[in-house]
């Protein structure tokens, strides 16, 4: 059975930026504007705030995990609430390689391991657009048994280690995603996937991305009448049917192109266009320039 899920991680190529451990006490705030950097947070101990712009603030608890996959600016905070005119806190590292904010002498309220990964996919913004925007899990041994693993593969200088990294993040990725609760997830394929009818739908269009979808076929595959299912599907996934369907295609086409060394009328056939031409015209518009010129430059 295709797994939409997997295919995305998988295609995102996940491989490991860095990550550090931090300790907290006192009142503090960190505040943070990488944009674009895939942030992920584990409480190891204690408790703290997390506020990611554009989403509600979470108060964060030991063992739960955060993952925002397309970096918002966000403001990491002590569970009790900094003075509004407290400067922003900038970390200092300690000489075993962790981080101290706030209270340089007071016992730490919170230890965290927070990190950025890397997607290598050049298609990663495309493919990051069909997944929540914040993912919070509370709760799931299985989490922090994968964290403990890339917590001890980073301090050690094995052979093979980047490679063992970049596996560990896939499924890490995969498990927060697929642990994340269908109501707690943003919309995207996380909570589109929870929803057993439109499951049906998303599976049935990652196993045969070249057939000739429409929303009424879709609808027929959710067993939901075509209005009913563009409705939720839009409200779950965050895009129409169609464009997410359009999304996937593009992704797909810029890795075979990328990758598998095919020419572009055999591409076009791959993610479902009847004509190289009608295909080049649609790659042009969403990828900014026609196929044969992004294969050379691949």
């Amino acid at each position: 059975m295709v797994d939409p899920l997997s295919e995305v991680v998988e295609l995102l190529q996940p491989g490991a930026r860095f990550s550090k451990v931090v300790a907290g006490a006192g009142a503090w705030r960190v505040r943070r504007a990488e944009a674009g950097l895939p942030f992920y947070a584990v409480v190891l101990a204690g408790g703290c705030r997390l506020a990611v712009d554009g989403q509600a603030p979470l108060e964060l608890q030991a063992g739960d995990f955060v993952l925002v996959p397309a970096a918002q600016p966000f403001t990491n905070s002590s569970l009790e609430p900094p003075a509004a005119d407290l400067p922003d806190t900038q970390p200092t590292q300690l000489p075993d390689g962790s981080y101290r904010v706030g209270d340089p002498q007071g016992p730490p309220d919170v230890r965290l391991l927070v990190g950025h990964c890397q997607f290598g996919s050049p298609d990663a913004a495309l493919l990051v657009s069909l997944l929540p925007q914040l993912v919070h899990v509370r709760g799931e041994p299985r989490l922090a048994a994968l964290v403990q693993l890339l917590i001890d593969e980073t301090r050690a200088e094995r052979p093979a280690r980047q490679e063992v990294l970049a596996r560990l993040l896939e499924v890490l990725l995969i498990e927060a995603l697929r642990c994340a609760p269908s109501l707690a997830a943003s919309p995207g394929l996380v909570r589109g996937l929870a929803d057993i009818r439109l499951a049906a739908a998303l599976r049935g269009l990652h196993a045969q991305p070249a057939r000739a979808w429409t929303v009424e076929s879709l609808a027929k595959e959710a067993a939901l009448s075509r209005s009913a299912f563009f409705e939720r599907f839009s409200r779950a996934v965050g895009v129409a049917p169609m464009a997410y369907l359009m999304a996937w295609r593009m992704a797909l086409a810029r890795k075979l192109l990328r990758d598998d060394n095919l020419g572009v009328a055999a591409v076009a056939e791959r993610v479902g266009y009847s004509s190289a031409s009608t295909f080049s015209v649609a790659f042009t518009r969403h990828v900014g320039q026609p196929p044969a010129r992004y294969a050379k430059a691949a």
